[in-house]
């Protein structure tokens, strides 16, 4: 299995940023599109962004609203999750997985169809 391990995470104000790594852990990176997927307290785990294996190809999900920025850094088997202009609602535990690929394009399942995930960074977001 594809092993990732996130990082990041902390406490900000809104208006913050923070960036969130995905670092494969033993395993080439190279060959896969990578999803990052949030849970908040309370609620379901949702998608937030996708970047395809050869990072030609992003997803946001709508809340993001620009404010969000996925890469990939292969040489460093590493994928990104730049957040700024973060607010409350943002708060959860975020989550990076691998995910498909379709016509060079990410593609990310309903999160209860992935039966393997990482520990996860928290992200707080408050005054």
């Amino acid at each position: 299995q594809l092993q990732l391990v996130e990082s990041g995470g902390g406490l900000v104000q809104p208006g913050g940023s923070l960036r969130l790594s995905c670092a494969a852990s033993g395993f080439t990176l190279e060959h896969y599109s990578i999803g990052w997927f949030r849970q908040a307290l309370g609620k379901e785990r949702e998608a937030v962004s996708c970047i395809s294996d050869s990072g030609g190809s992003t997803w946001y999900a709508d809340f993001v609203e620009d404010r969000f920025a996925i890469s990939r850094d292969n040489a460093k088997n590493t994928v990104y999750l730049q957040m700024n202009s973060l607010k409350p609602e943002d708060t959860a535990v975020y989550y990076c997985q691998g995910v498909t690929t379709v016509r060079a394009m990410c593609v990310m399942k309903n999160p209860r169809e992935y039966d393997s995930w990482g520990l996860g960074t928290q992200v707080t977001v408050s005054s």
